[in-house]
């Protein structure tokens, strides 16, 4: 059963037209971070979700949100192109390399998009430096353990590289050839949700900027648990669309032949033209 796993870069170069040529690296608290830079307007920083890269969580909206946007498309550690170091993965280190970059580059705001984990790290994105932020666009996270379905925590509980499906594992192969940096990516992001720590309530409740919180009805995470994000901010808005994880961006794993129909795309896009 996938969980936050995303597949096919390659699909997504194909698709887009898009070379990893225009990719580039910038030295970010001690990572070589992986990063893109893809048309021109105000800012807009998109954070994949876990095992995933820029391509497989966004590789089908990214072109369309680059005709208005300046898109900033980041690998995180030990993701895509970004190697590992020898330091613990946390949603909290994710978010302090991100704005990091964003210093590098003398963006002093952005808007942040993150799916499923990169959803965590854009809510530690608005906790930890609120002045960076603009607006905020979470999909298919929770903020706490019960904002998923046990069925998740239980898969947790006892990991198997084999669940991994070999198209997940091809596609990682793509990019890095390294077995070894294949699992041990896949146990950093194991580690990473058997550790899962809440945020306190109180600082969700105390994030400022506006958000756009966006959950399937057969997500991960539960619907209920977005409507609870939802209330406990205090400039949001919940979008729910029928469908799985990922599905309403046309994450890769979800589309299927023929497929270019994104229903989430018409209220994201509004959502960040909003003044």
């Amino acid at each position: 059963m996938k969980i936050f796993f995303v597949t096919l870069t390659l699909v997504f170069l194909a698709d887009t037209g898009m070379a990893q040529s225009n990719g580039k690296y910038a030295n970010v608290n001690g990572l070589k971070m992986y990063y893109e830079v893809h048309g021109d307007g105000f800012p807009l920083v998109l954070i994949h979700g876990g095992g995933s890269t820029i391509g497989t969580t966004f590789g089908r909206i990214l072109p369309i949100l680059a005709k208005t946007h300046k898109v900033i498309a980041v690998e995180l550690q030990a993701h895509g192109h970004t190697a590992d170091i020898d330091r613990p993965l946390s949603f909290e280190q994710d978010a302090d390399d991100v704005a990091e970059l964003l210093k590098q580059l003398h963006i002093a705001k952005a808007d942040i998009f993150g799916f499923s984990n990169g959803a965590s790290t854009t809510l530690e994105m608005a906790i930890r430096h609120p002045e960076q932020v603009n607006k905020i666009i979470v999909a298919s996270t929770m903020y706490k353990k019960d904002g998923a379905y046990p069925w998740l925590w239980e898969m947790m509980a006892h990991p198997s590289f084999e669940q991994m499906p070999q198209q997940l594992k091809d596609a990682y192969r793509e990019i890095n050839p390294d077995k070894n940096a294949l699992l041990a990516m896949y146990n950093r992001d194991v580690t990473r949700m058997q550790s899962f720590k809440d945020i306190r309530e109180e600082e969700i409740k105390g994030i400022k900027t506006s958000a756009l919180i966006i959950c399937g009805d057969q997500d991960v995470v539960r619907p209920e648990h977005a409507v609870e994000m939802y209330r406990n901010m205090q400039h949001a808005k919940l979008l729910t669309i029928p469908g799985g994880h990922g599905e309403y961006l046309g994450e890769i794993t979800t589309v299927k032949p023929g497929h270019n129909n994104y229903p989430a795309l018409e209220t994201i896009e509004n959502f960040l033209n909003e003044q």
